[in-house]
């Protein structure tokens, strides 16, 4: 008996992984976010929980089918050879019928309970990640500016499940979300290129090993990202406040990104992921904060 709450706690724990909670939580709080943008509420509660719940399982898919797909990439690098199914606590078989499931099933949760626009998003967002990104990676490294687009979905699925359209503001945080992953993305591929590179991982420090468009590329995503960021302000979506907050946020987000790029050291990328980790709370607090939406 003990044996077998062990090893079901094992496989409790090992579907929660699966899960990538620490980005499920991230996709889970800017859906909360686009949705109050969208309504300026959270009423109904009925809808916002569900919109919540319906996206969060449905990322829950996503991340495990990822990982079914990259499992043996997966295997050859350090940052993830200890992951569920690489320690033999899920079998391929588990971790993608779990995938399948949760992805059609925070879907469905979605369409019935919210409306079919958010229902679509999420289905979308995963294709994208899925059947899109996942296997670019192993092409391209144009595969990053794909992957943004995904990520950058949330808070319009968010927006769509409160309003049952995608607005104007709507479009502008996508856009936001779309440019600040490009640093951030960069950043990790910097400080983990050998780990990609020994996983078959296309990404661009691994194509172009000297860093020098992949610097460019943080360098010119950090300096779009300060007029970007100032699109709710400049079209009245946002006061002062937040256009006062972005610009700061930008333009030391910038003053970190020419710091990496000028030492290419691992420590200063890891300094710009954190820098970007910063940034995203930052701004929606500044938005919703300071919103005249």
């Amino acid at each position: 008996m003990t044996s077998s709450l062990t090893a079901n706690g094992s496989k409790l724990s090992g579907f929660i992984a699966l899960s990538k909670p620490r980005i499920l939580v991230m996709v889970v709080l800017m859906t909360a976010a686009g949705y109050f943008l969208g309504a300026q509420t959270v009423e109904p509660l009925w809808t916002f929980f569900m919109a919540l719940l319906g996206t969060a399982i449905s990322s829950a898919g996503a991340a495990a089918l990822n990982n079914y797909l990259e499992r043996d990439c997966d295997l050859e690098m350090n940052r993830t050879k200890s992951r569920p199914i690489q320690r033999g606590v899920l079998s391929p078989n588990e971790a993608l019928n779990f995938g399948w499931i949760a992805a059609l099933l925070g879907v469905a949760i979605l369409i019935w309970q919210v409306n079919l626009l958010s229902g679509f998003l999420s289905l979308l967002t995963t294709f994208l990640y899925v059947v899109v990104y996942t296997p670019l990676k192993r092409i391209t490294w144009c595969n990053t500016v794909v992957g943004a687009i995904p990520g950058a979905l949330p808070p319009m699925g968010g927006w769509a499940a409160a309003t049952g359209e995608v607005g104007l503001g709507a479009w502008i945080v996508f856009l936001i979300l779309f440019v600040w992953q490009h640093p951030h993305f960069y950043a990790i591929a910097w400080m983990y290129r050998e780990d990609y590179a020994r996983g078959g991982f296309k990404m661009l420090p691994v194509v172009y090993p000297d860093g020098r468009r992949t610097f460019r590329q943080i360098i010119g995503f950090s300096v779009l990202l300060i007029p970007i960021s100032l699109l709710p302000y400049i079209f009245h979506m946002a006061g002062t406040v937040y256009a006062a907050g972005m610009l700061a946020l930008g333009v030391a987000m910038l003053g970190v990104g020419i710091k990496s790029w000028r030492t290419h050291a691992v420590s200063d990328a890891r300094l710009l992921l954190q820098a970007s980790v910063i940034y995203l709370p930052l701004f929606f607090a500044l938005i919703l904060c300071d919103s005249n939406l």
